[in-house]
């Protein structure tokens, strides 16, 4: 959803308060794609604070299919996210640090699913799982041990480490 902001920037309006909703039905993290299971209109407030400065608020949160990440089944993840941004419109901050920065803005509108994805992104958790337990993925047959276990024989180590296996093996038979 794309948002005018020249009322604002031309002192018209000090300002505005939309209902807003994301308009994509995945989150494309660029390493992997999920899709959005909700996603919940919100509110966004613009504020005008001074001349070419905007102030935008916003808070809700979206539920996204993530994998878990030991057995690959589908996990439904609610992430929160809070916009607490600051706009320059001026001539000295139109650096290209800024407009890097603020991808969101495209000449004087408001691309609401930039602004929103990119705080998503940064409050995604760093690790998903569908239990605390979950026993992940057999890594010989790639069954799922959560289900039941499948028989194969995962004791194998590593060989640089077969030494110390037969030195507690040693201590054992004392």
């Amino acid at each position: 959803m794309l948002i005018d902001l020249r009322e604002l920037l031309s002192g018209s309006q000090d300002e505005r308060i939309e209902k807003v909703s994301i308009e994509s039905d995945s989150f494309d993290t660029g390493i992997a794609k999920y899709s959005i299971l909700e996603k919940p209109e919100f509110e966004l407030c613009i504020t005008r604070i001074a001349k070419n400065k905007l102030e935008i608020k916003a808070e809700s949160f979206v539920v996204l299919d993530i994998p878990c990440d030991r057995c690959l089944e589908s996990v439904p993840t609610k992430v929160e996210y809070s916009v607490n941004e600051i706009v320059d419109f001026s001539d000295n901050a139109a650096g290209e640090e800024a407009k890097e920065e603020k991808d969101y803005i495209g000449g004087y509108e408001l691309d609401v699913d930039r602004l929103v994805f990119g705080e998503i992104l940064i409050s995604m958790p760093g690790k998903t799982l569908c239990t605390p337990d979950c026993k992940g993925l057999c890594s010989i047959c790639g069954h799922n041990l959560n289900v039941s276990e499948c028989g194969c024989d995962r004791e194998s180590l590593d060989p640089r480490m077969s030494v110390f296996k037969d030195i507690l093996k040693n201590f054992k038979e004392v």
